[in-house]
């Protein structure tokens, strides 16, 4: 496995490989990693002949009030992980390689940026947008692979490489959740004791989704209060928003829905906020 820290020597490595003819896969993180982000790479593995990780702590992405000090970080472990895997390449920038001096330009989506999540921390997906553009421009995959957890990143992201006539493959990768159902998450490890055994109330109330649906509700109205309902019993989780939205364009849906739809749910616990996802109908 070759970590390399600098544009340059990744895109002279990659240009080998490409050479020959490799397809590459790449999965990009924020490191601290977890089984949910070695299911992408296993995912990648499966797919590609290379596998490039990215671990960078995108500053861009995090507002000025939000975590950016806090976030958790293990490079050490990440790259143990990594080699255990068989990962060929990690990226390991600093953030003076990603962001030079002098550089102004953006990668944004004005509509799916600004709602749900985006609505609650402006200017986030701007930064994913952009580091993942650029990350895109610098490895030049042949396909990248992204967590369903983070529903509305990858919407935008598919959108993204759509719009601007990318040739890589979007894959989303399932949902891995822990054995009580909180789905895997970097933030995880920064929730109290007991914010994090009350943090499982996300998964039940997105089970209750789903049983409903197979009851037959097909209510937009009636499945988001009976979500919103389980998750007021737990008193330590302070919901931010409850939405019910098309799976695939993210417009918003009402009355009885006839097509899949997501629920998406945003909850802090204390200073951490956790996000979750369920695709119904």
């Amino acid at each position: 496995m070759k970590v390399i820290a600098t544009i340059a020597q990744l895109r002279a490595a990659l240009k080998s490989e490409r050479q020959k003819g490799k397809s590459i896969g790449l999965v990009p993180t924020m490191g601290y990693l977890h089984v949910g982000h070695m299911a992408l790479v296993h995912e990648a593995k499966r797919v590609c002949d290379i596998t490039v990780v990215s671990i960078f702590v995108n500053p861009t992405q995090f507002g000025p009030n939000e975590d950016l000090a806090a976030y958790p970080r293990d490079m050490k472990g990440d790259l143990a992980k990594l080699e255990a895997e068989g990962v060929e390449y990690v990226f390991t920038p600093e953030v003076a390689e990603i962001y030079r001096p002098g550089a102004h330009t953006i990668v944004d989506n004005p509509l799916l940026s600004r709602i749900l999540i985006g609505k609650i921390r402006p200017g986030h997906f701007r930064g994913v947008t952009t580091v993942v553009t650029k990350l895109f421009n610098i490895v030049q995959p042949d396909h990248a692979f992204f967590g369903e957890k983070d529903y509305q990143q990858l919407t935008i992201i598919r959108r993204m490489v759509a719009d601007l006539d990318m040739p890589i493959e979007i894959t989303g990768v399932a949902t891995v959740r822990e054995n009580d159902g909180l789905a895997c998450s970097s933030r995880n490890a920064m929730l109290r004791p007991e914010d994090r055994k009350a943090s499982v109330v996300l998964a039940k109330s997105l089970a209750k989704a789903e049983q409903l649906v197979k009851d037959g509700q097909r209510s937009v109205p009636a499945i988001r209060n009976a979500v919103r309902a389980v998750l007021e019993t737990e008193k330590r989780g302070d919901i931010e928003s409850v939405d019910i939205r098309d799976a695939t364009t993210l417009d918003p849906v009402s009355g009885k829905f006839k097509q899949p739809v997501v629920v998406l749910l945003t909850v802090r616990f204390g200073k951490v906020r956790l996000i979750d996802q369920q695709v119904i109908g």
